[in-house]
């Protein structure tokens, strides 16, 4: 029994320190494993396991915050695009001002230039009414290669660097012959025939009538020279005047339906580039008016002032050797070329429509002929002979531009004021039958 329990006590003391070796190997693996587990935190999460989580959580809220900011954000930045879009469009109305102020300056500085050049060096402003602008455009230098075959006719023909000069080819040459006949009479020998064709040609050197015709080889407008009709042939002469410009030379341009009962030399103010009779037959026709608009529904501002003028016949001008009557040449003959136009009409609105957007006017000085020295026929018709004063008055020419029977008329003008014929108009209407 003893024995027993000595073994029982010996077992109990041995069982219980087993048990407490076992028990401390558990806490030493725990915290072997507590500190590996600490190690590996240590070493994934330095700044802690838990901030982590909190700082995913933050992330979380920020997340569900930003979806709610972001719809708000986009409205701003759509916002703030609309506005930089109209800044960005009004710097760029800005800028197309700023370059068209800039190309006006450097046009305004150029043009400046080109003035001191032609009319000398700048000058200052007189007193209240005194100044008085320049008109009278310089000629420019002479060059005879344009036409050295021309020049050599002209040398021997012009008066002081001017003449007449007319188109004919043989559709008018009995209208010519009444032309030059009457040139004669006055005594103006200062004039040439642009012979178009070889009979007018003929015709000429027969009676002793100065005259130019092209080369055979010149094929540029043989065809409307030929067989053009009055309009067809009108328009050629833009063309051909450019060559007596070149050259130096002042023409008066005229159409065979006029008639010369005084030499228009005499009469011509030569301070213009252009020189021109009127299709006006009175004061206002002739020289312009305020022609007042009436439009009621406008109410308070239904009256519309315009100015209104008869146009320059394109049969009878007087032009000077200068750029600007070059430069209208120029633009008719480059008009009618393309376009199916009356030359007057094109002639008129080159010399007057001023400058507009598009558009550059021609800065070309102008002066209206007295309609009563260069008279048109219907001033002539309709007024003139029916007024026992005005019937005493002797014209420069007599243009029978407004009638179809030119010939007929055109002797009877020669009738009442050359051979006296005080009842030669008599006969004719007013206007064409």
């Amino acid at each position: 029994m003893i024995g027993v329990r000595r073994e029982s006590g010996l077992m109990k003391k041995d069982g219980g320190d087993g048990f407490k070796s076992l028990r401390g190997s558990r806490i030493a693996a725990a915290i072997f494993v507590g500190l590996l587990v600490g190690c590996v935190f240590a070493f994934f999460y330095p700044d802690g396991f838990f901030v982590i989580h909190h700082q995913l959580a933050i992330s979380d809220s920020e997340v569900v915050t930003s979806s709610c900011e972001t719809s708000e954000r986009i409205n701003i930045l759509k916002s703030e695009f609309v506005s930089a879009s109209e800044k960005n469009a009004e710097l760029k109305r800005q800028i197309r001002g700023l370059t068209e102020k800039l190309r006006l300056a450097e046009q305004g500085k150029d043009n400046a230039q080109k003035e001191v050049l032609v009319l000398g060096e700048q000058q200052k402003a007189g007193p209240f009414g005194t100044v008085k602008a320049s008109r009278t455009n310089p000629t420019v230098i002479p060059g005879e290669s344009a036409n050295p075959r021309l020049a050599k006719i002209l040398e021997k023909v012009a008066v002081n660097r001017e003449l007449i000069v007319t188109l004919a080819n043989s559709n008018v040459k009995e209208a010519l012959e009444v032309w030059y006949t009457n040139i004669k009479k006055v005594g103006i020998s200062n004039y040439l025939v642009f012979a178009l064709d070889k009979e007018i040609a003929t015709l000429c050197e027969a009676n002793d009538v100065p005259f130019y015709r092209k080369l055979e080889t010149d094929t540029s407008f043989d065809s409307v020279a030929k067989t053009g009709g009055n309009h067809a042939v009108s328009g050629l002469k833009f063309r051909i005047l450019r060559e007596f410009l070149q050259l130096g030379y002042s023409v008066l341009l005229s159409d065979v339906d006029i008639v010369y009962l005084q030499n228009p030399f005499d009469y011509l103010y030569r301070d213009s580039d252009v020189e021109s009779m009127t299709d006006g037959h009175d004061n206002m026709t002739a020289y312009g008016f305020n022609d007042v608009f009436d439009e009621p529904a406008m109410g308070w501002a239904r009256y519309a002032h315009t100015m209104r003028l008869w146009v320059y016949n394109s049969g009878f001008f007087y032009i000077r050797p200068t750029l600007p009557s070059i430069e209208l040449l120029d633009r008719v003959a480059n008009r009618l070329a393309r376009e199916n136009a009356w030359d007057q009409a094109v002639f008129n609105e080159e010399l007057f429509f001023p400058s507009h957007p598009g558009y550059e006017g021609l800065h070309a000085s102008r002066r209206t002929m007295d309609y009563y020295m260069f008279m048109n026929s219907k001033t002539l018709f309709k007024t003139v002979r029916k007024d026992s004063n005005l019937r005493k008055l002797k014209p420069v020419i007599i243009h029978v531009n407004y009638h179809p029977d030119k010939l007929e008329r055109m002797k009877g003008v020669v009738d009442y004021y050359v051979n006296g014929k005080k009842d030669a108009l008599d006969s004719f209407p007013d206007g064409s039958v």
